[in-house]
């Protein structure tokens, strides 16, 4: 076994979703409209969010960090993803490899803590909206994303350094479209007993702390929904939480295919179908899940259209008249100089 950080292998080979030559045209079309949809999706939410006032609320906070964590989270691998298809070999260098899945790990750990307390700020808001503004103060929340990102950080980095101890020899190839924990681990040539432990463990704490939260959470929610007399009131709080629960189920239930299983070649190949969900579906799904049934984010997207209207408007009439009034000169130049001779 070698010592510390030693490797033999100085770059990997990522091997993508299939190397069937009829397939990648139309694989690069589809990812990067589903980039080119997350990015807008994603910008315009967090526009949208820190330009209207009326959505400076606990769950548009929320909803602006997932955003946030949405856009950088597609952005490690995507772009790397769309040169695969382009190219006939798709080399990454090992230190551009160990950084793509530290920063897939921070944002993929991340994602799943702000969504548990989304369903925490669902909750209060439904079982106890009279303490709403108290339970969920500016503090509580800067403190749930404060949080979230720690605990990111500090699961990404022990992901990150139990893979910079393995000693890859001679397999570069990685059966995947970026470099994830499971399939670096087949290629090692020395014992990945640790690192197999550190993924079950870490992985497990972040699947069944945030499901279990999350379960009990909307069990209360569904508690509450029931004790509701009117039927609009119950289509409403159902309304409110459903596109949450979309997303939770996408987000979890891939990830949970991927990482909760022995790793074997066979699973591997199931295992980057189902990472398509978490990677690239829910980041470029999230925005329209949260906005296309929502009266705030409709409201505000008016109210910036208006404004954008307003300011191209005002833009247009200064420019016409500086435009007019260079015009105006120019004719002035011409015209009157000569009128003067004349006389």
């Amino acid at each position: 076994m070698a010592p510390g950080n030693a490797c033999f292998v100085t770059e990997f080979i990522l091997m993508g979703l299939t190397d069937l030559p009829y397939l990648q045209l139309p694989l690069f079309c589809l990812f990067l409209i589903m980039y080119v949809f997350t990015v807008l999706g994603n910008v315009g939410l967090i526009t949208l969010i820190g330009l209207n006032s009326h959505l400076h609320t606990p769950m548009y906070f929320f909803l602006f960090n997932l955003s946030f964590i949405d856009l950088c989270y597609s952005s490690v691998f995507t772009p790397k993803m769309l040169t695969h298809f382009t190219s006939k070999k798709n080399i990454i260098p090992y230190g551009g490899c160990m950084t793509q899945l530290y920063f897939f790990c921070c944002f993929g750990i991340s994602e799943a803590y702000v969504l548990t307390s989304m369903a925490y700020d669902r909750y209060v808001a439904i079982c106890n909206p009279l303490l709403y503004h108290v339970a969920m103060s500016p503090k509580m929340c800067s403190s749930l994303m404060l949080g979230s990102y720690l605990v990111s950080f500090l699961d990404a980095t022990a992901h990150t350094g139990c893979m910079l101890r393995l000693t890859f020899c001679d397999a570069n190839t990685i059966n995947h479209y970026l470099c994830d924990i499971l399939p670096l681990l087949q290629l090692s040539c020395t014992s990945t007993y640790v690192n197999e432990l550190v993924v079950f463990i870490v992985v497990g704490i972040n699947v069944i702390v945030p499901s279990v939260t999350i379960f009990v959470s909307y069990g209360f929610i569904l508690s509450s929904i029931l004790r509701i007399s009117s039927r609009e009131g119950r289509s409403k709080a159902f309304s409110t939480c459903s596109s949450h629960i979309v997303a939770l189920s996408l987000f979890f239930g891939s990830g949970a295919f991927m990482y909760l299983q022995p790793s074997s070649a066979g699973s591997m190949d199931k295992g980057k179908i189902s990472s398509v969900f978490y990677t690239n579906a829910v980041p470029m799904m999230n925005p329209f899940i949260y906005s296309l049934r929502n009266k705030d984010i409709k409201l505000a997207v008016r109210k910036t259209l208006k404004r954008s209207s307003f300011i191209l408007l005002y833009v247009a009439v200064l420019f016409s008249r500086r435009h007019f009034l260079k015009t105006l000169s120019f004719f002035h130049w011409m015209f009157f100089p000569a009128l003067s001779k004349i006389s």
